[in-house]
């Protein structure tokens, strides 16, 4: 199956910008065989993490799926040239370590995010340190190795002259994805290179979301870290040891996101929380589904949550609640109060613009 990962917002859709710090510190190096010298720029850039509404695991098999960037929560990349002839370093500071390229192949996300950008530039391994920090949970549903492929990628991209298109960021993220999750959908990548929120359909163009009503989510860390790779396998053992029943929830899960974009371009939120707590039954029902989850969706719906459910692949990680703001507070408390390891605030603005544009 094909998967849409170097295709645009449809219809003409207006792009976020993207962010970013170009500092003036520069570097240059020597392209071998040639009498060039490249200037290197200090550059900082970072990507969102992201939350899917409906459509978890269903948008593996060509369900659709909504979902929204986290720009709260990002990851950090930040470019520093270095001294000609050290080559190129990149550390991975949150885990504490230094690697130099040629210690690292193109079958480890590391190296293939400085590969991917090399041979797109059609430039050698240049002298520079990549530090790479991010807000985002790991194994947490929320796109954290996509940010930090999203956020690396634009900022070597942009260090060595080249300002990527989102398409071209979210090709290049997506390839980086394949190494960690094996068979990705491609909404992870799609929206976050994006930062728009997204109708997404495997294969198809991601059209972006006509949000008229600010939604403000909570999203919550249940402290279990997740393997998108062991949940989309075990979703895919299932559908071949039950393939009717498997499908038909599937099926139904695709006919919730529809609703669900209708009720989110309609303002209706609080039949999007409905359409929230039926996507939360199935993903159940599918058995990637954690008691740590379960008691953080309860807690929040008993606190008078709107809607809430996993997001993400599941079996741990985070969950998220839709709420007014009459309850968040109240949702915030009952979240924490019921174990969980961190609780963050984001919100979808509206952007009735989209309906000028179309």
């Amino acid at each position: 199956m094909h998967v849409a990962t170097g295709r645009g917002l449809a219809k003409g859709s207006p792009i976020a910008g993207q962010h970013s710090t170009v500092g003036t510190h520069s570097g240059r190096y020597h392209v071998p065989g040639t009498h060039l010298c490249m200037n290197i720029r200090a550059v900082v850039r970072s990507a969102p993490g992201k939350v899917i509404l409906c459509g978890e695991h269903s948008v593996v098999y060509g369900q659709p799926a909504l979902a929204v960037p986290v720009s709260s929560l990002r990851a950090y990349a930040h470019v520093e040239p270095t001294a000609l002839g050290t080559g190129c370093t990149i550390r991975a500071v949150d885990l504490g370590q230094t690697l130099p390229l040629r210690a690292l192949s193109r079958e480890q996300p590391l190296g293939l995010i400085v590969t991917l950008v090399l041979e797109a530039l059609q430039v050698p391994e240049p002298d520079l340190e990549l530090d790479l920090t991010s807000d985002l949970p790991v194994g947490g549903g929320m796109g954290s190795s996509a940010a930090v492929a999203a956020a690396a990628i634009q900022a070597l991209g942009s260090a060595l002259g080249r300002e990527f298109t989102p398409a071209e960021v979210s090709a290049m993220t997506y390839e980086v994805e394949r190494l960690h999750h094996g068979t990705p959908s491609g909404i992870d990548n799609t929206v976050i290179a994006w930062e728009k929120a997204i109708f997404f359909i495997r294969g198809q163009p991601p059209e972006p979301l006509n949000v008229v009503t600010p939604v403000i989510l909570l999203i919550a860390d249940t402290g279990v870290a997740a393997s998108t790779r062991h949940a989309v396998e075990l979703v895919h053992r299932r559908l071949e040891q039950s393939p009717h029943k498997v499908r038909s929830i599937l099926n139904h899960m695709g006919e919730l996101a529809h609703q669900a974009r209708t009720a989110l371009e309609r303002g209706q939120l609080k039949e999007l929380g409905k359409l929230m707590n039926q996507n939360q039954s199935l993903l159940a029902e599918l058995g990637v589904s954690h008691p740590r989850l379960d008691a953080l969706v309860q807690a929040a719906r008993d606190a008078g949550a709107l809607g809430a459910k996993l997001t993400g692949a599941g079996l741990g990680g985070n969950m998220i609640a839709l709420v007014e703001k009459k309850t968040l507070s109240a949702v915030r408390a009952a979240l924490n109060e019921a174990g969980a390891k961190a609780v963050w605030q984001t919100a979808i603005e509206a952007n009735p613009q989209h309906d000028r544009d179309s």
